[in-house]
């Protein structure tokens, strides 16, 4: 009898959040597309046994700032299956996807268009102008006029230009960086958001600022955010909800609600780690005041490379003067020790209709450079913020596996909702997030009782466990919980519609 599907998934507890199915099924995959989700077996040429297993649909990254290979494979034991560089984004979009294609991906891919990298390139013009890479922009941080200061109308129409040019070439959205360019006016920052109301399109923004105190407080960057959303029509959707929030999250939760309930177009995601990481030099550690307003002491900053932490305010002014590119990590809350620290974390992650987004980072050398290339495994000195591994499985042993959210919400808030925030603007995406007949074969299988992440800050480098099969269109990326490096099955998410 000859085989009906290419790949069969046999067996598994297999879950679709938009349908709502949870019950144990086959799953049959042809030329990259699920082409059928069975009660009864099926015929396959290679077959998968998913017995007491979970089968869902990959999980889609919104804000993963690791785009290179190595990142990809670490971020597939994780169950991610498409990471996207929205938050920051990238400039010039052309040419960041041409670069993409040329290597090759492990995973799908894709970027925004940087408001700051287009700050950047008018505000300081001796930067010279972008050349579609993360190292362009953390090499802006020593130079200051993008950062802190207005840009003139003449300045404010060149940028929304670059924007739009971004947009041209198939940008999903705009990325908004305003925590790193605090200076930019609302002016600017309303004919930004007007531009992705007329493409119809998100922006992924970071909030202008990170306290807990007026002026400048983490309530007024969201006000701000809202007021956008309110002016424009644009959607507005907001990165990392818990680090932003730092420990007001309360006022600024209810305020988003609030905005929400009235119709306004926001979405919202996070992250379960108490702990950023940043540019040394970027603003809201430049702030003199950062120990009053902020709650956190200087020692909760700490160097990346070498795990240092900062023992003073004149230690990490000599670092920033020194290498204000260099890259840090932010404990803003200690849930582990602190309930009422926990209990914000949580207040964050489980924000109704959030996306669960690893912020991840780029894995840095020894010597500051980036990984990069077909390497594997990440080398045991390779440092970066432990979400860029383990964001997932931290967020299903910290909720699934405690009880405190069901198997399938999890699922959703890791696939189905990011693919909806973006479904809109980018068509592509509504075949992703779904595991059902005519969906992307973008596709985990994994043990719901070992599933978690082994990433720490002194460990970054570990993978997440319990990741057995992920299929990327349809072909086998981890196969029994082994790598396949020769594989790179990863496309680009791409618009290509205008208005």
């Amino acid at each position: 009898m000859t085989a009906q599907f290419d790949t069969v998934i046999s067996n598994g507890r297999v879950i679709d959040p938009e349908s709502g199915l949870d019950a144990i099924r086959h799953v049959g995959i042809t030329n990259g597309q699920i082409e059928a989700v069975s009660e009864s077996a099926l015929e396959g040429r290679t077959v998968i046994d998913a017995t007491g297993l979970v089968v869902a649909p990959g999980f889609v990254d919104l804000h993963s700032h690791t785009q290179s290979i190595p990142g990809d494979r670490i971020q597939a034991f994780d169950g991610v299956t498409t990471a996207l560089e929205l938050e920051s984004g990238i400039l010039p979009i052309g040419r960041w996807y041409e670069k993409q294609a040329g290597t090759g991906r492990a995973v799908n891919y894709g970027a925004s268009a940087a408001w700051t990298f287009a700050r950047v390139e008018v505000m300081n013009p001796e930067h010279g102008a972008p050349d579609a890479t993360l190292r362009w922009f953390q090499q802006a941080y020593g130079l200051s006029e993008w950062s802190t200061q207005a840009a003139s109308p003449e300045q404010m129409d060149r940028i929304v230009d670059l924007i739009e040019e971004g947009l041209r070439e198939g940008a999903i959205g705009i990325g908004i960086n305003n925590g790193y360019a605090p200076g930019a006016g609302t002016q600017e920052l309303g004919a930004v958001a007007g531009l992705a109301a007329r493409y119809q399109v998100p922006t992924y923004t970071h909030i202008a600022f990170m306290a807990n105190t007026d002026p400048g407080s983490s309530f007024e960057g969201y006000i701000r955010i809202l007021g956008y959303a309110a002016a424009t029509g644009a959607h507005m959707h907001i990165c990392h909800l818990n680090s932003t929030s730092l420990r007001d999250i309360d006022r600024c939760a209810a305020a988003i609600e609030n905005a929400q309930k009235a119709g306004l177009k926001i979405t919202v995601e996070a992250y379960p780690y108490g702990a950023g990481s940043t540019a040394i030099g970027a603003a809201m550690l430049l702030d003199p005041e950062f120990r009053q307003r902020t709650g956190s002491d200087w020692s909760d900053v700490v160097v990346n490379a070498t795990g240092e932490a900062i023992a003073s305010e004149e230690r990490l002014r000599e670092l920033q003067r020194a290498a204000p590119g260099e890259i840090v990590v932010w404990h803003f809350l200690h849930p582990d020790a602190d309930p009422e620290h926990s209990a914000m974390l949580d207040r964050s992650n489980l924000y109704p209709g959030a996306a669960v987004a690893s912020d991840a980072m780029p894995w840095a050398m020894p010597d500051g450079s980036f990984l990069d290339g077909d390497v594997w495994p990440i080398p045991q000195e390779a440092v970066a913020h432990p979400r860029s591994a383990g964001c997932y499985g931290r967020f299903f042993a910290r909720y699934v596996k405690s009880g405190r959210l069901p198997l399938i919400e999890a699922v959703r808030k890791c696939s189905l909702i990011p693919a909806q925030i973006l479904e809109e603007s980018t068509p592509t995406m509504r075949r992703k997030g779904r595991l059902q007949p005519g969906a992307d074969a973008d596709v985990v299988v994994f043990d719901p009782e070992v599933f978690e992440d082994r990433a720490t800050f002194r460990t970054p480098v570990a993978p997440s466990v319990g990741m057995r099969h992920v299929l990327v269109h349809g072909a086998p990326l981890i196969s029994g919980g082994e790598l396949d490096t020769t594989a790179l099955p990863g496309r680009p998410v791409r618009r290509t519609t205008h208005p």
